[in-house]
């Protein structure tokens, strides 16, 4: 058995426990080669064969994943004859723990929750990754009301075995998504599911079928007929989560969608007016990291609001089309030949008095009808997500717009929405959908997609518009 100020593995420097689960327990720790506190997490004397393998797998997989919102794993070693997992130490509890303490939690604090373990899940599944286990017990909350999703060990890559037999029912009952209840494999639509799950959880009160306490058996019957009881607290959240926790994966919208649906809902925007149901969100995703710090919520009840991301107005002023420019430069060269042609008709010859003065004019560039702003919203390894926004930047609506800027060697366009794409030897073009073509004066619309690289780009984009 570890004892404090034990030295693991020549290194880590034991402080404290600070967990304790079936398999093992986990300490607080000193790095003292690097200086820094870490957690490890040792398996339990009697703990199974299966325990061993998840804790490998959990360290390869985390050699996959690095993202703000999971808990790292910088390294796994040896101790007593079985695998140990180091990992970042998170100051936290849970938000199984943070339920069970006050009740229902405000929809600002769940719905900036579920947007921070969102952007790594959607990290996940976008390096093949399928969590399998996302619960509120595998949210981790900071002090300073960051959120990580924790405990990858029974995750899978896609295209590898699984760590179980496949006849067993993985996961938690309450959490599990209806298809991997009745048998099925868990893919990403899955975590997609048990994470509006685990949201519903922290917003109601309890998960949707019942309490972990229930009977598992029974339990997961409900799951697999997948009947969702109605939320007692509806709103902008709450729509959010009926279409995440629908029985049919396929109708479930993506974890990147996911996520920019929660953004929509962080941002004071509503999810379904502001997003199209069959696309990618359209809206800003906020610019915050963290969730309101949980000590500061007040007593049970009270609710905080999160900073609404800044919305500052563009200062760009309006500009003359180019057609308007084109439009008076012909009725100037109109004008002029009118008064030579009826001078001819008279017989007189064209004086100077009858010609417009010459005038000096400096040639300026004309401006475009409209202008387009490149955002990474979202990066991984190898791969990133994207969100262009398109501004009517002239004096007239627009009825539709293209943009067009060179792909970098070595990148690829994986997914695209709210717009129509053609790529073709480095060179992407993205016109219009319908439901996004009509720009009013100063009014925008945005199309998101999601790509693969060695990094993240910052490509000149070029706006055009025919209508």
């Amino acid at each position: 058995m570890s004892e404090r100020d034990e030295v693991i593995a020549g290194r880590y420097r034991l402080v404290d426990q600070v967990g304790r689960g079936a398999t093992g327990v986990v300490w607080r720790a000193r790095d003292e080669r690097l200086g820094r506190v870490v957690a490890i997490k040792f398996l339990g004397a009697g703990s199974p064969a299966d325990a061993v393998e998840r804790i490998v797998r959990e360290g390869r997989v985390a050699a996959r994943l690095r993202h703000p919102h999971a808990v790292t794993v910088h390294d796994v070693i040896e101790h007593g004859g079985k695998p140990c997992l180091v990992m970042e130490y998170l100051p936290s509890r849970t938000l199984a723990e943070l339920v069970d303490e006050r009740g229902p939690l405000p929809e600002e604090l769940v719905a900036g929750v579920g947007w921070q373990v969102a952007s790594a899940l959607a990290a996940a599944h976008a390096v093949g990754v399928v969590h399998r286990d996302v619960t509120t017990f595998n949210v981790l909350l900071g002090e300073d009301g960051t959120a990580k999703i924790a405990d990858f060990g029974i995750a899978r890559a896609i295209g590898e075995g699984t760590v179980t037999d496949p006849r067993v029912v993985v996961g938690t009952p309450a959490f599990l998504a209806p298809e991997v209840a009745a048998g099925e494999q868990a893919v990403f639509a899955s975590d997609v599911y048990s994470l509006g799950a685990t949201l519903y959880a922290a917003l109601e009160g309890h998960p949707p079928f019942g309490t972990i306490d229930d009977n598992p058996y029974a339990l997961l019957r409900r799951v697999s007929e997948g009947q969702v009881a109605p939320l007692r607290f509806p709103g902008p959240l709450g729509e959010v989560l009926l279409r995440v926790l629908r029985r049919d994966p396929g109708e479930r919208p993506t974890m990147a969608e996911v996520h920019a649906l929660l953004g929509a809902v962080v941002s004071g925007r509503h999810p379904v007016e502001d997003v199209p149901a069959d696309d990618a969100p359209t809206g800003d995703a906020p610019p915050v990291d963290q969730a309101p710090p949980v000590d500061d919520l007040g007593p049970p009840g009270t609710t905080l609001p999160i900073p609404a991301p800044s919305s500052a107005p563009s200062s760009a002023p309006s500009r003359r089309s180019r057609r308007r420019i084109a439009l008076l430069a012909g009725a100037a060269v109109l004008v002029a030949g009118g008064i030579a042609i009826g001078a001819s008709l008279r017989g007189d010859a064209p004086s100077n008095d009858a010609l417009p003065a010459p005038t000096t004019t400096t040639t300026t560039p004309p401006v475009p009808d409209c202008t387009a702003r490149f955002e990474i919203v979202n990066s991984w390894p190898g791969g990133y997500q994207v969100r262009v926004v398109v501004r009517n930047a002239g004096r007239r609506a627009l009825t539709e717009w293209t943009v067009t800027w060179l792909q970098p060697a070595g990148h690829a366009i994986s997914r695209l929405w709210d717009g129509n794409l053609r790529a073709d030897a480095g060179s992407v073009r993205v016109t219009s959908a319908d439901y996004n073509a009509t720009l009013p004066v100063d009014g925008s619309t945005s199309f998101g997609f999601t790509a693969n690289g060695p990094a993240t780009p910052q490509p000149d984009m070029t706006c055009t518009s025919d209508g």
